[in-house]
């Protein structure tokens, strides 16, 4: 097979119907995402996109819903004590894991309960 696989082109989170304004909130507001338009042919099925340069995040609808508790995306950031700082003053819970090597990590729920992983290697 000759297939190169290139890059990951967007991730998407799972979210329960009516969710979007919490979304936006949590993505937007919180970790500075921009919202992407969506096709006009997928606007009908709900959810709302987000980008920070070539990051992309799909909030898609689904019912019923259960939230990603061990499955995640694990996003790369820099200046991760700075975001740590920003959660804290928005009063959003993350909690800190040492056990990745080279590392600087922790992990958040978004607003549905899937769980993220925010690194930055040292």
């Amino acid at each position: 097979m000759s297939v190169v696989f290139k890059a990951i082109d967007h991730i998407q989170l799972a979210a329960p119907a009516g969710s979007e304004e919490k979304a936006r909130e949590f993505f937007g507001r919180i970790l500075g995402f921009d919202e992407a338009e969506k096709p006009e042919e997928l606007k009908k099925r709900g959810g709302v996109w987000f980008q920070s340069g070539k990051v992309h995040i799909h909030i898609g609808i689904e019912e019923p819903f259960s939230p990603a508790k061990k499955a995640h995306p694990g996003f790369e950031v820099e200046n991760i004590e700075a975001l740590m700082e920003h959660l804290k003053q928005n009063g959003i819970a993350f909690t800190e894991d040492d056990k990745l090597p080279g590392a600087k990590r922790f992990y958040v729920d978004d607003p549905f309960g899937n769980r993220i992983e925010m690194l930055e290697w040292i």
